[in-house]
């Protein structure tokens, strides 16, 4: 896409689980990996959000960690406006400058012994944004006030603030260095509710104001609702369905997704009884053959059983990987 900042081709990322080569040699055993993101693609438009849905443990987090550059996929493609970006080596100075990463846990992602003006100035002094350290103290004052703190909180330490206090400083630290993508992991998941509303706006009026584009992985569907532009759907490691927010929510095509906004608690499910998806996510170390939803499908057949659908083009602008709507049958 012409107008995307990030593209995501073919992305997989897998971790070797086997035993011990002596283990493994006695008893027979073949090497074992977990598949934790499998032939993942999309494209993320300037100054947009990309929302990313799935229960736990479909390898959002694992997926952003690559994108982020805290580990390298083990195939596929990561363009930074249209320049591919090194994911086996060291990565570029201006890559990583332009990507940054808000964590889910507030209370584990700031160090307890740095003061919060170390922990936001740091990428000021490391990226060379600051002259000397009395500017990056002004810059530092600045980023404090955008995110609705104060600047004499810079002398504190992480234990004298809040959660929802605690996300604001690392969203200060993430802002530092002036990026363009902003991954953000869950961010408002260890918050109280009362609190959440306030960072998802305050995330908002940020976008707005710096020009940021967004990675925003969540498993609430309101709030990816609330935030997102366009939003995939993972499951088992797969992109499943990729769909603007309003035509994911108005008319869901795949059979995974139309289950989990179903289940979600919503004004229209007021009153009624939600119906849980059936069984079990199969393990990602032993995947099943064909559809990997298809153990837990209400329109499963034969052919789901034996072949992985592609994730293919729809009419409405989106893609969805299931054969009953590649059929027309959905």
């Amino acid at each position: 896409m012409s107008d995307a900042l990030i593209t995501i081709a073919g992305l997989s990322r897998r971790f070797d689980v086997s035993k011990p080569l002596v283990a493994r040699v006695l008893r027979g055993t073949p090497k074992q990996y977990l598949h934790a993101v499998q032939d993942v693609s999309f494209s993320v438009k300037e100054r947009k959000t990309f929302g990313l849905v799935g229960e736990s443990g479909c390898g959002k987090s694992t997926l952003a960690r690559c994108l982020a550059g805290l580990m390298a996929p083990s195939a596929g493609q990561i363009l930074l406006d249209g320049r591919t970006l090194n994911l086996t080596g060291i990565p570029d100075p201006s890559a990583r400058r332009a990507i940054q990463m808000v964590f889910q846990d507030p209370y584990a992602s700031l160090n307890p012994r740095w003061s919060i003006g170390e922990t936001v100035g740091d990428p000021l002094l490391s990226f060379g944004l600051a002259a000397d350290r009395a500017e990056m103290r002004t810059q530092v004052a600045n980023l404090l006030s955008d995110v609705g703190l104060s600047p004499e909180d810079a002398n504190k330490y992480p234990h004298e603030f809040s959660g929802g206090q605690r996300q604001r400083i690392a969203i200060a630290r993430a802002l530092a260095s002036r990026p363009a993508f902003l991954i953000c992991d869950e961010p408002t998941s260890a918050l109280d509710v009362s609190v959440q509303a306030h960072i998802l706006n305050l995330m908002r009026d940020l976008q707005q104001e710096h020009g940021l584009t967004y990675l925003f992985i969540s498993h609430n569907l309101a709030v990816v609702d609330h935030m997102a532009d366009e939003i995939g759907v993972m499951y088992l490691g797969r992109l499943v369905e990729r769909q603007s927010k309003t035509r994911l929510f108005a008319s869901p095509r795949h059979p995974y997704t139309q289950l989990l906004i179903e289940a979600a608690p919503s004004r229209r499910n007021l009153g009624r009884e939600s119906a849980p998806l059936a069984g079990e996510t199969p393990s990602p170390l032993a995947p099943p053959p064909g559809c990997p939803f298809h153990t837990r499908c209400p329109l499963v057949d034969s052919r789901c059983r034996n072949e992985v659908p592609a994730l293919l083009p729809i009419n409405d602008g989106g893609a969805v990987a299931c054969h009953r709507v590649d059929e027309g049958k959905s």
